[in-house]
């Protein structure tokens, strides 16, 4: 059975979620679904598969976070298999020109679901924003679809950035790489949580922009996020921190043990 909760934004959260709600609620028609990393679960896949269109998905990989030379054919493969199809369109490129083309988007414009695999999200914003593709993919959640991200893939959802220098991923903050691509309003995104020690990491983000709502992310763990509701899971926590007080979200108990949430 999955391990999951389903976390409805209402009022009794509002400290910490209320704006969060009101921002997303009916600005995307579509799913967006962040994991802190890892190579998934078959619960995670199950839940790409319902949500993304199943057999009659049309996928696009975006595989340009990761480290050069990497091979990405297991993730294509990998992505054939979860939704049995026969092809996964793949969009990288380092050139912003390209990125900038019609041509070069058009798989968007088909796509049901899309993953954006993990690596340094710098990569991504440095050669997306401001092209094409940003629009196109917000076309795809107006479209009902589901766009996807693990790791860096996760953190550049959201509204700020967070860890996109690229002199290192230890840095938090950096100064001209704290724009991701904004799909998830006010918000910032960490991943790789608990296994990294990275618990309190988002704190002084938050502190220096007390609007945003920071959401850490375990590996092997996923946020699904539809309409104004926030479901989570996986094996791992999904730590979160707002403005004010740090507090412990009220989940609707299930009868087997969900993953857990945690304030910072």
């Amino acid at each position: 059975m999955k391990a999951k909760k389903v976390l409805p934004l209402l009022l009794s959260s509002a400290v910490l979620l209320g704006s969060f709600a009101s921002r997303i609620t009916g600005r995307n028609q579509g799913v967006l679904i962040a994991m802190g990393g890892g190579n998934g679960t078959p619960e995670i896949y199950e839940t790409w598969r319902n949500l993304g269109g199943g057999k009659n998905a049309r996928v696009v990989l975006i595989p340009t976070a990761n480290n050069p030379g990497e091979d990405i054919a297991p993730v294509i493969n990998g992505l054939k298999q979860v939704f049995g199809v026969q092809d996964v369109a793949v969009l990288d490129t380092k050139d912003r020109a390209k990125a900038n083309s019609a041509q070069f988007v058009a798989p968007l414009k088909q796509a049901t679901f899309v993953f954006i695999d993990g690596g340094r999200q710098w990569r991504l914003t440095d050669v997306y924003l401001n092209t094409k593709v940003v629009p196109e993919l917000r076309n795809v959640l107006k479209r009902g679809g589901v766009i996807a991200g693990s790791s860096a893939g996760a953190s550049v959802l959201a509204s700020y950035l967070v860890r996109g220098d690229p002199k290192s991923a230890e840095i938090v903050m950096a100064e001209g790489h704290e724009r991701g691509f904004g799909f998830l309003a006010n918000s910032a995104i960490d991943q790789h949580i608990s296994e990294r020690g990275r618990e309190h990491d988002l704190e002084p983000v938050i502190a220096a922009h007390p609007k945003l709502l920071g959401i850490g992310i375990d590996p092997d763990t996923i946020i699904v996020v539809k309409g104004n509701k926030f479901e989570v899971i996986g094996k791992g926590k999904v730590f979160h921190n707002g403005s004010g007080p740090p507090t412990v979200l009220d989940f609707v108990r299930q009868p087997f043990r969900p993953a857990q949430t945690e304030a910072f």
